[in-house]
């Protein structure tokens, strides 16, 4: 602690200290202040500039300080001063002592508060700082919350104090006047609780639901106004409870929930039910790389003992297994599936008309308009192409196209260093292609941390990657004999963070295929967002409901963003069908807070929480616990003994504030983390739990083992060395 922290938390220790000692609240009891009233309207009479003056700085102080005896102070202004002096007296020193207990409060600990809960506190400010004026109105108005206590609470906010003060006065002026004004009766008041009447106390509680009720008015009066446009068509009877424009991960998932609650519900997709991840992402991408897992497993045979083994591989076959793998799981997502669960499916192409109705160009020729009383987007994302000068001269894919091959590339460009850039290059390298992956920025998966992207570049390198950082593709084109190429230059000048010492000359790199993996794009155009004035960027802007300005359009999944994940789009799609169905009643904000991902190469990287960069970015103070796979009996085993665990947790404590986890099956492996800390465990706990010998879900128990040795209680345990040694006769 800084030392003018130390020196002002004394001076204020110190103040309340005498305080007490002194017992100078026996002068703010409501019986001294009865007794005393006689010759303070005295002196007031003799010196009242005075009198006032000495009367604002004492309740200043009181109340800067959070001392007891404010209520008693108040209604000693009305006996003295009256109604109205009275209540101006009051009304400024409360709200300039509550300001001073915020600042102070503020100065003291919110740094210290800051560094243990960063993650949560910039929740708070972002609520604050959109509707902290309001909420503070609201508890001002009720006198059941403790008024100290949330001067101290609104310190550790982003709260400007020019807000808190003028909030605060023109909250706490209701009660301020009825204080006072029972002051000016002070003889006939026997105790403080006389004041507030179990009425009187309903009614400031009823007066603290006016904002709430206010603020309802006001967004219906915001929505009526986005509506007004179209009020003319809004329809009496509507055909269905929800209609869903997408039918991939989030789309599903959305139309599902809604035919469980029996609401009516149609789906519409205009191209493959299941979306992206079943048909060109996550299926497909990690049924290849079981095949390339495989291949890499019988040319390493003789690690396991194996002196020789080979493989006859066949990339067309290989391909017809991954058409296969997506043909088996396509039943999970099919039409027939959910006509059987009560949903109303589509195929064909949907455009929202208006924020009612949306028509349906239907595969068969037909058009169907239908009427509902929510819609939800859930169209999805395609991978982004670049406006590369020649891509279109050159033979190139993206993780979309890419599954129609059935010709092994000799020599493959992988352009991304992204976790599907990533994958892709490892898997087609053990395939038997020449890989060169080539990534704009300084290393490889650059959301993670340097040693995990270290570590990424390393086993893609080992398995004959040619990595290329801190590269900026150029153009690309054919030579005179077809030959394709793609030029690459530094970024920068030589030495920009290239760890492959590159210099200032572009380079040109030939290639049989490119494969296009810099990262993917929400797909907004041609469902009527446009018509509608709907805000739509990157993706389509959402409230924390997943509201769109239209309430009763919602978004989510890819098309909604922040994440880019198949697991996120169906989390999101609870909310979506919740909101879109019971909003009017009832709405919940979606919840972020846990949130786990994984790149599958080998080793996978997976991750939940914060890592050590975003901490540092964020300004969160954390300790790390590491413990390394190559330590664990089943890794060693299984050959598999790379890579580790790395915990971030509060300082001092074992609340887990993220997890990344380099290893074999950590995907896998990251789920225990994930529970513990969607549902507040910590590491402890994880100690404390029984894991089966030997597994790799050991090495969870290990990390927290990990901590616990670190936060050993070193002097307790010297006393029970002493202890054993006497028990020893020593």
């Amino acid at each position: 602690m800084k030392t003018n922290k130390l020196w002002l938390l004394v001076l204020l220790a110190a103040a309340v200290a005498a305080f007490v000692a002194l017992d100078l609240g026996r002068f703010l009891s409501l019986a001294y202040i009865k007794g005393a009233q006689a010759d303070v309207a005295a002196l007031y009479a003799e010196r009242p500039a005075l009198i006032a003056g000495l009367f604002f700085a004492a309740y200043v102080a009181v109340t800067a300080l959070s001392l007891p005896g404010a209520a008693v102070m108040t209604l000693l202004a009305g006996a003295i001063f009256g109604l109205v002096a009275g209540t101006v007296l009051v009304s400024f020193a409360s709200s300039i002592g509550a300001t001073l207990a915020m600042l102070v409060a503020r100065y003291l600990l919110r740094d210290s508060v800051k560094a243990r809960f960063g993650a949560r506190l910039a929740d708070i400010d972002r609520g604050i700082e959109r509707e902290g004026a309001f909420y503070l109105f609201t508890l001002r108005l009720v006198p059941l919350f403790p008024f100290f206590v949330i001067n101290l609470l609104m310190g550790l906010t982003k709260m400007k104090a020019a807000t808190f003060y003028w909030v605060s006065q023109l909250g706490m002026l209701a009660g301020t006047i009825v204080y006072v004004n029972a002051g000016t009766q002070l003889a006939k008041i026997e105790s403080l609780a006389g004041i507030v009447s179990p009425g009187l106390l309903a009614s400031f509680v009823l007066l603290g639901l006016f904002p709430l009720v206010a603020k309802k008015i006001v967004d219906a009066a915001k929505a009526r106004r986005v509506y007004a446009k179209w009020a003319h068509r809004k329809p009496k009877r509507y055909d269905r409870n929800l209609v869903v424009i997408g039918a991939g991960a989030a789309g599903l998932v959305t139309s599902y929930i809604a035919a469980a609650v029996k609401a009516k519900v149609t789906l519409v997709e205009s191209h493959q039910m299941g979306g992206d991840c079943l048909n060109t992402g996550c299926v497909p991408s990690k049924a290849l790389i079981r095949t390339a897992t495989l291949l890499r497993q019988i040319r390493d045979s003789a690690n396991y003992g194996v002196a020789r083994a080979s493989a006859e591989f066949d990339f067309a076959q290989a391909m017809q297994r991954v058409a296969a793998v997506v043909q088996a799981i396509a039943p999970h997502d099919s039409v027939e599936r959910y006509t059987a669960l009560g949903v109303d499916v589509r195929l064909g192409r949907a455009t929202i008309l208006d924020p009612w109705h949306v028509q349906i160009a239907q595969d068969d020729g037909s058009t169907a308009v239908l009427s509902t009383r929510a819609i939800v987007v859930a169209t999805g994302a395609r991978p982004f192409v670049p406006p590369l000068p020649g891509l279109d001269e050159v033979d190139m894919r993206t993780s979309d196209t890419l599954w129609a091959l059935r010709e092994l590339p000799r020599r493959l460009v992988v352009l991304g260093g992204g976790p599907i850039g990533c994958e892709l290059a490892q898997c087609f390298a053990r395939l038997g292609s020449q890989v060169t992956q080539i990534e704009m920025l300084p290393r490889l998966l650059a959301r993670e941390d340097e040693e995990v992207s270290d570590h990424a570049r390393r086993a893609l390198e080992a398995d004959g990657v040619t990595v290329l950082t801190a590269r900026q593709a150029r153009r690309c084109g054919r030579a005179g004999d077809g030959e394709q190429w793609i030029e690459v230059a530094a970024v920068g000048a030589a030495g920009s963070g290239s760890q492959d010492g590159g210099g200032a000359e572009p380079q040109r790199i030939a290639f049989d295929l490119l494969l296009c993996a810099v990262g993917r794009v929400a797909r907004l155009e041609g469902f009527g967002l446009e018509a509608l004035g709907i805000p739509a960027e990157r993706t389509v802007t959402t409230d924390e409901y997943l509201q769109t300005i239209y309430p009763n359009i919602l978004a989510a999944g890819d098309v909604a963003g922040p994440f880019q994940f198949t697991h996120t789009a169906a989390h999101q799609a609870w909310y979506a069908a919740v909101n879109g169905l019971f909003g009017t009643f009832k709405r919940f904000k979606a919840d972020y807070s846990v949130i786990p991902a994984c790149t599958f190469i080998d080793p996978e990287v997976a991750r939940v929480g914060l890592n050590e960069q975003e901490a540092k970015a964020k300004g969160v103070a954390y300790e790390v616990t590491r413990y390394g796979i190559d330590d664990l009996d089943r890794a060693i085993a299984d050959g598999a003994a790379h890579g580790w665990v790395k915990v971030l947790t509060v300082p001092g404590r074992d609340h887990i504030l993220g997890v990344t986890i380099v290893g074999a099956h950590a995907g896998e492996l990251i789920a225990e983390y994930v529970l513990a800390m969607k549902h507040g465990l910590g590491l402890n706990k994880i100690l404390g739990t029984i894991h089966i010998y030997p597994t790799l879900a050991e090495a969870n128990k290990f990390a927290a083992g990990e901590w616990k040795r670190a936060h050993a209680p070193q002097r307790l345990l010297r006393w029970v060395e002493r202890f054993h040694a006497w028990r020893r006769g020593g």
